[in-house]
This record gives structure tokens, sequence and C-alpha cells, in this order.
């Protein structure tokens, strides 16, 4: 059978092009995926400020819930410190040489007049930690005094000069000893005495890091042995690349986002894929009907049809998945370099490239191809032989019978998933509106050719009108193969229903979090900062006369862990703290926000609702950090979208943040001047307009990620398009041969596949834009409270124009290909 099979391949190299293309794309799509989901567990930037440590201890930064499966688990956003007690416990393991505490913190140098020094991030270190990169002398000495510090050289300033170094508060004076050079550029290092450093981390008791030096010997060997040693006090133990994650906090929250995505989009990418091999199979293996027919007519069994075309499917399937899986290299190098266009990963973040999933990819790209032959083979395996005998190959006049009640139901569970934002809030919402709409596709899909058969019956006498010859024969070529016609459609359909639906349930999403957030910040006054403001501003704003309301407000996150059935579902979600609400309105709708002090936390509605949770109850999370949390709820609310589900004391929220400072200020005054006067004092802060609000970059990075990730999906779906338009209409070169044998002129056929094409791209965005309606409308409706999706009104059209270029223009070349051969040589042709 395979050498059959291989025969067969290469006998008809032609009719096998769009599947390979099909299985080819979707395999370096999934491929590129898991590379980017490797990478967000493995990759990383090349460490700088622990160059020189074999060993790096930090917090760990892993929630995983106890009774948890081994994927129930989420990525702290927040590095946690260590206990400071770790450090003689690390220094008598064996094969330990120095086991170095290190303290880092925001320090930022500042000029005589107010502005930064640095042109990028500054933190504060105890000198003790510049053996870990090793930072050298240049000139001077190293600290002895609290008032004194080395600076990187990168900071030019000279032994003995006075700078003004600002961490948590205003800026204080400093005389420096010393200028220090050490391996890289993306941070700037200030060293402060070990005392000093202890103080200013304000974590008594704790570190920030450990570096471990061995004293020879494999680095890895060293890695198991502390971590041997440390396995109950809950750290992590990182060694090679990994210890970038405990240096660079944006490394580490890069690697949280590209396995959220990757897993994300991975999901979408694999039943896209799925969907687009089994829709192009099919489509192939129904051009080869009359040959099946031939073989069922001259002894082969159902059961060898049916073999047949599954080894077929795996010869075409290995190669395209073994050249798909190293595109997936390339695609996902530049989904790394759109990432960082957009400031979602840094620039210098390297990917983790292995076989892992590469060789997964290729699994899932065969088992998609094996499970699409297998479905496209039942009809063909089951032909009546007598077909074989006739010259014409007309569909047969309506589906099947589970196939058309699988269709109705998936739609219907599809329109029914489309009521879910409704009733849930938030980016889960937005998101159920995608999968519902993906759902719809499916269904349409399955009961296609009843669905097109319809609207072609209402549309095709029309076209008879328009024309008299070339209109008749569309006409009547859709009437009776409206099977050919839905599966042309049905890309079409799945291009502007997914392209639609993912822009504009993103935007309407931010329009409504925007929305909720400006009416809920009743300040005339917000005050930010680069690295934060500092907590001790709220008090001094306070005092100033004619201030009627403060409000500090931290923006941080919590991870919440919930029984589903014998699974635990894990989330991490948005929450602020605040110790006030003099300028913001929750929506408080019981309790109070008098109430919300250390160890009390206030709810949304729907969180209350759905874990059961009322006043006095105890709620149980984990805060930004990873460390646990046990507080009590007194107040809910119903301002999720601009809150999220949890809004804590301030104090709590700042306790466990690397910054240690607040994101805004919000003030409630009719005297801006005395405000501005005050927060000049305080170098890298700005004073902004209450409709401004706290800065929403963070969404739009998420927004920009996903619009990026959902491009190279639809540019998959764009291919599919092209490549079932083009198979469908070489399908018909002697239909064409036939046509103009018995008069019909070249032209003639040309304007008959336009009136086809046209009817084709009307009925696709008829559908695909009822499609993508439903779900927008609803979203939109629990959303801002109307039908109408937000966003800039100039995509939608454009998303027709192009599905409608790319579907005539797929048809009109192959047309125009298939017509370029003389009539007489193409009807001798095989099918």
């Amino acid at each position: 059978m395979l050498i059959l099979a291989w025969q067969t391949v290469k006998a008809r190299t032609g009719g096998f092009i769009g599947a390979f293309v099909a299985i080819l794309c979707g395999t370096a799509l999934v491929a590129a995926c898991g590379v980017l989901m490797e990478s967000g567990l493995r990759g990383g930037v090349p460490t700088q400020r622990y160059a020189a440590a074999d060993v790096v201890v930090s917090g760990d930064r892993i929630v995983r819930p106890e009774g948890g499966d081994v994927l129930a688990f989420e990525h702290a956003s927040e590095q946690p410190p260590v206990a400071a007690g770790l450090v003689d416990k690390v220094r008598a393991v064996p094969g330990v040489r120095a086991a170095v505490a290190e303290q880092t913190f925001p320090a930022t140098v500042v000029t005589a007049d107010g502005q930064v020094l640095a042109d990028k991030p500054s933190f504060g270190h105890n000198w003790g930690s510049a053996v870990l990169s090793p930072f050298t002398l240049k000139s001077g000495r190293a600290p002895a005094a609290g008032d004194e510090v080395v600076l990187d050289a990168g900071l030019a300033a000279r032994v003995g000069d006075e700078v003004r170094i600002a961490t948590r508060s205003v800026p204080v004076t400093y005389r420096v000893v010393g200028v220090a050079e050490g391996a890289g550029s993306r941070q700037a290092s200030v060293f402060f005495t070990d005392a000093e450093a202890d103080e200013l981390a304000a974590h008594p008791g704790k570190v920030s890091a450990i570096g471990v030096l061995g004293s020879g010997g494999d680095a890895t060997g060293l890695a198991d042995r502390v971590e041997d040693a440390l396995a109950a006090d809950h750290v992590s133990v990182a060694s090679g690349a990994d210890r970038s994650a405990a240096e660079f906090d944006d490394v580490s929250q890069t690697k949280s986002i590209l396995a959220i995505i990757a897993g994300s989009f991975g999901g979408y990418a694999v039943l896209v894929a799925i969907f687009v091999v089994a829709s192009t199979l099919a489509l192939a293996v129904e051009q080869r009907r009359r040959e099946f027919a031939l073989l069922r007519a001259v002894g082969a069994t159902p059961r060898q049809v049916r073999k047949l075309i599954g080894v077929e499917t795996l010869v075409v399937a290995a190669v395209a998945g073994v050249l798909g899986s190293v595109l997936g290299i390339a695609v996902s190098q530049g989904l790394r370099s759109a990432f960082a266009q957009i400031g979602v990963v840094p620039a210098d973040f390297e990917l983790t490239i292995s076989p892992i999933p590469l060789a997964a990819a290729l699994l899932i790209g065969l088992g998609a191809a094996r499970v699409a032959a297998w479905s496209a083979a039942r009809r063909p395996s089951s032909i009546n032989p007598v077909e074989a005998l006739g010259e014409a190959s007309l569909q047969k006049r309506d589906l099947g019978r589970v196939r058309l009640v699988v269709g109705w139901v998936t739609l219907a569970v599809g329109v029914g998933a489309t009521a879910v934002p409704l009733f849930v809030r938030g980016q889960l919402g937005a998101a159920m509106s995608v999968m519902a709409a993906l759902v719809i596709i499916i269904g349409l899909s399955l009961v296609g050719p009843r669905v097109v058969g319809r609207l072609v019956r209402l549309v095709a006498p029309g076209l008879g009108r328009l024309s008299r010859v070339s209109g008749h024969l569309a006409a009547a070529n859709a009437l009776k193969n409206s099977r050919r016609m839905a599966a042309a459609v049905t890309p079409l359909m799945l291009a502007i229903g997914f392209a639609v639906v993912n822009f504009y349930s993103q935007t309407t999403f931010t329009a409504a979090v925007q929305q909720e957030t400006t009416s809920s910040i009743t300040a005339d006054h917000v005050v930010t900062g680069v690295a934060g403001v500092p907590a001790e501003l709220a008090g001094a704003v306070r005092d100033l006369p004619g201030v009627t309301g403060v409000t500090p407000l931290v923006r941080t996150e919590v991870i919440t862990a919930r029984r589903t059935g014998d699974s635990t579902e894990v989330n991490r979600g948005p929450a602020h703290g605040i110790d006030s609400d003099a300028a913001v309105d929750l929506g408080v709708t019981s309790g109070t926000i008098g109430d919300l002090t250390t160890g009390t936390v206030a709810l949304s509605d729907s969180y209350a609702y759905w874990n059961d949770k009322k006043i006095g109850d105890t709620a149980e999370f984990w805060y930004a950090d990873g460390q646990p949390a046990r507080l009590k709820v007194v107040a809910t609310f119903k301002h999720d979208l601009a809150f999220g589900d949890h809004v804590m004391s301030a104090a709590d929220a700042r306790a466990h943040t690397n910054a240690g400072m607040d994101s805004a200020l919000l003030v409630r005054t009719d005297d801006a001047a005395q405000l501005t006067d005050l927060v000049g004092r305080y170098p890298g802060l700005a004073l902004t307009g209450a409709l401004d609000g706290p800065d929403r970059s963070d969404q739009r990075a998420q927004f920009l990620l996903n619009l990026v990730a959902v491009g190279v999906i639809l540019g998959y779906v764009a291919i599919s398009v092209s490549n079932t338009l083009v198979m469908s209409t070489a399908q018909r070169r002697r239909e064409f041969a036939l046509l103009r044998l018995v008069g019909t002129g070249r032209r003639q056929v040309v304007r008959m596949m336009r009136a086809e094409a046209l009817l084709t791209v009307g009925i696709a965005v008829v559908l695909g834009t009822l499609v993508a309606a439903l779900p927008l409308a609803l979203l939109a409706l629990g959303a801002t409270g109307t039908p109408l999706p937000a966003g800039p009104g100039w995509v939608f059209p454009a998303v027709l124009a192009g599905a409608v270029l790319l579907g005539t223009a797929s048809i009109a070349v192959a047309t125009r290909l298939s017509l370029r051969a003389k009539p007489i040589d193409t009807i001798g042709m095989r099918e």
C-alpha cells in the first residue's frame, strides 16, 4: 500500500500541492508557538550582574496550589525576597567557595536641577555584592560610611563629587568615593555600604538574592546540591542562562508572557490548522471521486480505499511536516522581532531552540492530517461503483444525516456561547466571543452546503438576468454544485469572521476598561512617576491647603486558585491597593471602603458571586510576589474592569512589590500651584489631568501583542483561502474545455467565473459579517452598555475589501491559467 500511495503522489503531484501547503504552513505556525512556549520556560538574556556567580538563589516565583495537577501553576509578576539566614545555609553546601547576599532597590541619580542622570533603569546594591558581576574599581575605594557611594562608570561621575540619589523619597546627597566598571549595559548601578543598602531595601531580615561562587567544577551539579539543601525554603535555584530571570525583572515577565501567549494562540493555531487541513484535504479527495469509484469498480474494498487515502496523506504530511517544523524556527524569530518592536519582550531576549517543539509540531501536523484523511475518506470509500461508468461528476443531493445533526448542534452551541459576555466580564468574556465565533464557523462549515444552497437559490436568478450566457452558466453551476461553492466560501468566511471578531473584541474590551476607569477616577490631578510615586508623598499632599481628597493607587496583581471538579484552575489578574476612596469610585455595593485596612480586601461583585464570598469571609489568594494572603472581606464593588477583582490596602499591595512605591497618586484640589511645587521636589514625577488616569501602556502592549499573534494566524488563513480557491477552480479545467468546444467563448467563460467569484465572496461577506456581528454585539452590550463594538470603523470595510480582493484574484488567476491550454488537449486530461 505504501508503494502504491507513493506512486500515486508522484503521479498526481499537482493534486497534492494544496494539502501540502496547508500542512506545511500549519505545522510552521504550531512549531513557532511551541518555540515561544519553550522560550517562556527556558529562554532569557545573558546575565550581567550575576555573570561571575555560578548559581543564583532567589525567591520562587512559581505559585502551585496544593492538590493541583502538574499544569496548575502560575508565575508571580514580582520577585520575592529570600531570608537572609539562608546565606549561611548555602555557604555550608559542599563545593561553595562563597555565598554573597545581594540587595536590589530603585536608586536614581539626579542632577542639581532635578533631571534623571541615567538613560536606563538604575538600581542600588550593597558593595559586598559587586564581586558577583564582578564590578572592579577603576578609581577610588569602596564605600565605608552611610553617605558614601560607588557609581558605575556609565553614570559619568568622578571621585570626590557630591551626587543626589533618590530611592523611595526625596533625593539625598551622597559623596562619590569610587567609580567601578562591570559587565553589561542594561542597568545603571549605584553601590552603598552593606548596612545602608539593607536599610534602603526596606526588607528587614531579607535579601533580594544570594549569589553563589563555586570552588570549581560543574555549575549544574553545584546548583543541584544547593537546591537539595534549600528544598524546604521555597526558593528558586538558577544556573546558566536562567540566572538572568532573577536579575532582570522584565526577563521574568517576558518569559511568563511568552508562555501565556504561546499557550493561548497556540491553541487557536492548532484549531485553525486542523480546520484548514481538513477542509483542504476534503476538497482534494472530492476532486478524485471518479478515480476512487473506478477503484471500487475493479474490486477495491472500502477499507482499501480508506487505507490508500490515509497512507497518501501521511506521505504528504510527513514531508510537509518536517519542512514546516524547520520553517517554524524562522516564524518564531519573526514573532520575537515583532514582539520586541512593540515593547513586549526585551530586544536582547534570546529564544530557546530545541527539537522538542519541532517534534511536537510534526506530530500534531501528522495527527491533524490523519484525522482529516479519515473524515475525507468516508464518502469516497463508500461510493457506488456504478458512478465510475458515468461521465458527469455531480454532487450528491443532500448531506449525511449525522453531519447535519452535528453541524446544527455545533452551530447552536456557538450561538449560545455568544451570550457568555453578558454574564462574564473582563478579558475572559472577550476571549469567549472569539471562541464562540470559531465554533459558529465550524458549525457553518458542516452545514455549509445546505446554507449556501439556500442563499444561492435566492441570488442566482439575478445572475441570469444580468448576463444571458455567462450569468446563466454561473447560476446553473452554483445551483448544481453548492458543495463546491461552500468549500470556497468557508475559508473566506473564516478569514472575515476571525479577523473582525479578534480585532473588535480587543478594542471593545479596551474601550470598556477606559470608560469605566475614566468614570471611576474622581480626582482632579494624577501624580505618576517613572519608577513609581514615593508613599510618603500622600501624607504631604493631604497637608496642602485646598486638598479635599487624596488616594494613593498601587497597581499590582494577584493569583487565585479555584477547584473545578477534579482539577484546579489557577489565574493571574489585575488588582489595586488604595487607602481611601476619596478620589475614586469603586461602585461599592456592600460594606464600606472605610474598613479597608491592612489585612482586609474588597472583592468585585462577580468574583464574590462565583466564589461564594460575603462580608466577613476570608479571601485566600497570592500576592504579586507569590506570597500567600488570607484577608478579611470588608466590601464588594462593581467597577471590576477598572480595578480588577481585588482591591486591598495600599500598604499590603506596596509591601509585595519590588519598588515598594505607589503607581499613582490621585488628588482632588482646586489649587494646583502648591501641588505642582511639591511634586517638583521629587525628580521623575509628573502631574497630569485626571482624565489621563493611571498609565495604561501595559494594556496597549497586550493589545498590540494580540494583534501580532492574530495577524500571523490570519496570514495562514489567507494562504489557505487562496490555496482552496485555486484548487477548486483548477479542478474545472475539463469543464472549461467542454464549454469552449460546444461554442462558449473564452471571454464568456472568464465572465462566468467572475460572476461566480462575486457570488462566492458576496456570500462569504454576508456569512462572515453575521458570524462576527452576534458575538461582538453581545460583548459590547455586556461591556459598554451599547450593542455597537468600539474601535476604528475603517478596519471592518478594510477586512471585507481584503477578503474580496483575495477571493476574486485567486479565482481569476486560476481561471486564466486553466484556459491557457487548447480545449482539445485539456478535455482528454484526467481529473
